[in-house]
């Protein structure tokens, strides 16, 4: 080795290794040896069991690690106002979002207590806070008002004759199809992360989220715009549905009830204009302000000034204390709303998990994507069977617990404690509510979803593909609904990873001298062509959808000089060559040679797999083809760069049956050192650098 100033380089002299021999040196195991023995792993299971069993306990029930070691002298105190800063929370956030839901309030009081214990024993994150959250809450009224429209509540008036709806009734199915929309997701949750299935998440990528959740908070400002109104348009369902009640809304403003629109403007005023403080003082307060608190003042109006009966003011209405015994979930309507709830499964899982991840990476920890699947599923699940409706990580609760110095999840129980007393003793204070503070605080928190319309721009100067699911996301979920738009959405995002492996880029590569590297001849000016050499790479992995056009490619980059057309050579044949093409069956026995019009300049060509993670039939069958066609015009073929995987399928698939492992090679750079020994003049020469075979 030697050092210098500025660079370090090291030179390394080693015989050139195909595959045969690399197997030979490394005593590379056979796969019957690499998996072990049913029998062998039993025996070991039983030896480890109990260990293993420990292990297992607590990792269903994280609680289990960390409460052992709780430290109340070091921890209670920070937990303890963390918790009560996001009760707080809660119970304005859980009254508005069941607003969203079409539930009543209370019944977001509930969701915001029960689930909240359940993620206790079982969530691996320090430092979420789970409940009610906007986008589902969205989702779930989606769902409500498509299987219980008012439409279908109507009774007569019997002292005005007039139809009229029946709440009661209405409330109750919508209560039963929350509750069974939520139970079935939350099953769908557990089954998934006990199968660790914890990277299905994955495949929501962040500009699919981003832009999902833009689009539901414009169906959330749609759907509170009603109550901010003081209007009551007719509902539609299904695709269009938001431009159907957007046109409706925007026909019944000349009827605008101008008492609801002047307390909703005024509670949108205060709230903007005490989060604007919020923000500038976050570093002078140890403690945010709850501004979400305008509800206590709201009421005091309400009820002091009789909005409701002087103004027509609507308002929150009964709310009942105590908490509901658990009921069993109404299994009839699983089949109506299977859908919506692996929607629900997903989209909460993912906005929990990213949540989480983040909060772990900066403090430290690590969460098991799987568990919070299942702490997830069984807070719903269990949720549901107390009339919850389906729940996740909130961002905004979630970023006080973390900022108001939250340590452990024991600031989740001092949260619920909140819930729990306003639940049992405090609930019939907020009966005079008016529903327009609630949309009004569901109204300004939605505002951080409104500025990830910036990603249109960052996009479009980062990646356009990204930018293109961004926008049809958006579209989707805007005009399809919640549940087909995230279909979609997923469906066009799958397309564009098929596009992108269908279509890689091909390389020719060149040796950039003094290295053993090869690098794009086309991209890079110092790289020089291995005379007699052709070394092809594809960005991505062959398989099926792009077998046939990584040959097309091979054969195009090696015929700069005149494109290579199995169709055109045939057609200049003469009437020889068209008869010899007339089937789809003779045209695959064509071969480079059986044309025996080409002559090419080099002797050996280096198909670069450095890039495949797996290699398929057809991929399989392709390489075995260019292997046989080039070899029939005395070009010889070789592979460079296969991970140990791909060759495990090489070898399975029999690729090997005519083929030596001495065509495979460990590097691009063994596999050329091979071919100027074999076919070429001995040396190859670097400016700086002469290495001879």
């Amino acid at each position: 080795m030697v050092t210098g100033k500025t660079c370090t380089m090291y030179c390394v002299e080693r015989e050139i290794l195909d595959e045969q021999r690399l197997e030979e040196l490394s005593r590379r195991l056979d796969s019957s040896q690499t998996h072990t023995l049913f029998s062998h792993r039993l025996k070991n299971s039983l030896r480890c069991s109990i260990p293993k069993l420990k292990r297992t306990v607590v990792g269903f029930l994280p609680v289990l690690y960390w409460l052992p070691h709780y430290s109340v002298w070091d921890y209670g105190m920070p937990d303890l106002i963390s918790g009560i800063s996001v009760g707080i929370m809660h119970l304005p956030q859980g009254m508005a979002y069941a607003l969203l839901a079409s539930l009543p309030p209370v019944f977001g009081l509930y969701s915001s207590f029960y689930p909240a214990l359940v993620y206790f024993f079982f969530g691996s994150s320090r430092h979420i806070s789970i409940g009610t959250f906007t986008i589902l809450s969205i989702m779930v009224g989606s769902v409500t008002e498509r299987l219980a429209p008012d439409e279908n509540f109507l009774i007569v008036n019997k002292t005005s004759g007039i139809e009229e709806v029946d709440i009661t009734a209405r409330d109750l199915y919508r209560v039963q199809v929350a509750a069974a929309t939520t139970v079935l997701g939350g099953s769908i949750q557990v089954i998934l992360g006990l199968m660790q299935f914890g990277f299905v998440g994955t495949y929501l990528s962040e500009p699919l989220v981003r832009a999902y959740t833009s689009a539901a908070a414009a169906h959330a400002v749609l759907a509170q715009l009603k109550t901010i109104f003081g209007v009551s348009p007719a509902r539609f369902s299904g695709p269009l549905s938001m431009v159907y009640t957007l046109v409706d809304v925007c026909g019944l403003l000349p009827n605008t009830h101008l008492p609801t629109l002047v307390v909703s403007v005024l509670s949108i005023v205060i709230l903007i204009t005490a989060k604007e403080l919020n923000n500038r003082c976050r570093k002078k307060l140890q403690v945010p302000i709850p501004v979400e608190l305008i509800i206590v003042v709201g009421t005091l109006i309400s009820f002091y000034a009789h909005l409701n009966e002087t103004y027509e003011i609507s308002v929150v209405g009964k709310i009942p204390s105590g908490i509901q015994p658990p009921t069993m979930p109404n299994a009839s309507i699983f089949p109506e709303v299977v859908v919506d709830a692996f929607a629900l499964a997903i989209v909460g899982y993912a906005i929990s998990v990213s949540l989480g991840k983040t909060f772990a990476l900066k403090h430290g920890y690590k969460i098991d994507s799987s568990q919070e699947l299942v702490a997830l599923g069984l807070s719903n699940a269990v949720g549901g069977f107390f009339q919850c409706y389906s729940v996740c990580a909130s961002m905004s609760r979630s970023l006080i617990q973390e900022t108001t110095g939250g340590r452990t999840q024991m600031a989740g129980i001092a949260s619920s404690v909140i819930v729990l007393v306003t639940m049992m003793k405090l609930g019939s204070l907020f009966q005079e509510l008016p529903k327009a503070v609630l949309a009004a605080i569901v109204f300004v928190n939605l505002k951080g979803m409104f500025k990830q319309y910036t990603d249109i721009v960052t996009l479009w100067r980062r990646n356009k593909i990204d930018l293109v699911v961004w926008l049809v996301t958006w579209v989707s979920t805007l005009l399809l609904n919640l549940d087909m738009g995230l279909a979609a959405s997923i469906s066009f995002a799958m397309l564009t990873v098929i596009f992108r492996t269908q279509s890689p880029r091909y390389s020719v590569l060149g040796h950039l001298p003094g290295t053993e590297l090869y690098l794009d001849l086309e991209s890079h000016r110092e790289v020089r062509e291995v005379p007699g050499i052709t070394i092809f790479r594809s960005s991505a992995t062959i398989y099926f959808a792009n077998a046939e056009l990584y040959l097309e490619a091979l054969k195009e980059k090696r015929s700069r000089g005149g494109v290579f057309s199995v169709e055109e050579e045939a057609g200049q044949l003469g009437e020889r060559g068209r008869d010899f093409i007339q089937d789809e069956e003779d045209l695959e026995r064509i071969s480079l040679g059986s044309l025996g019009k080409w002559t090419w300049d080099i002797h050996s060509i280096i198909l670069d797999l450095s890039t495949a993670n797996f290699i398929d039939t057809v991929a399989l069958k392709t390489l075995r083809n260019i292997f046989h066609d080039f070899g029939e015009i005395d070009v010889d073929i070789y592979i460079a760069g296969c991970q140990a995987p791909v060759v495990e399928q090489l070898e399975q698939g029999g690729f090997f049956s005519d083929i030596t492992k001495e065509r495979l090679f460990t590097t691009v750079h063994d596999a050329v050192l091979y071919c100027i020994n074999l076919r070429g003049d001995g040396t190859l020469v670097h400016p700086d650098l002469s290495c001879h075979i």
